[in-house]
């Protein structure tokens, strides 16, 4: 089981996401990369099908709803559905300084 990130931050005029991790790990994750791999049922499906959800250039992260074992997402484009998992979101993106 993956712990609980130490804080979530959300930078959204750079439109990203940053994550503090137990260890030092920060994680910055960009909002578009975030929309892209949203891990609802139907992008999942989508992505299972061959498809590609095309994602504005510009999408950004309203809003951080805390799930317990993870956040969910809720962007301007209007798409709420995704609960990020800790693990997952540990998997996306590489890590970087803060």
């Amino acid at each position: 089981m993956t712990a609980a990130p130490l804080g979530v931050h959300n930078a959204r005029g750079e439109g990203v996401l940053r994550v503090e991790w137990p260890g030092g790990r920060v994680q910055r994750l960009g909002h578009g990369l975030l929309r892209a791999a949203c891990p609802c049922s139907q992008c999942r499906a989508r992505r299972l099908r061959g498809g590609l959800d095309l994602v504005a250039e510009g999408v950004r992260i309203q809003r951080i709803l805390p799930q317990g074992y993870g956040v969910q997402l809720v962007f301007d484009d209007g798409h709420e559905r995704g609960i990020y998992p800790w693990a997952y979101l540990q998997g996306l993106g590489t890590a970087g300084d803060p």
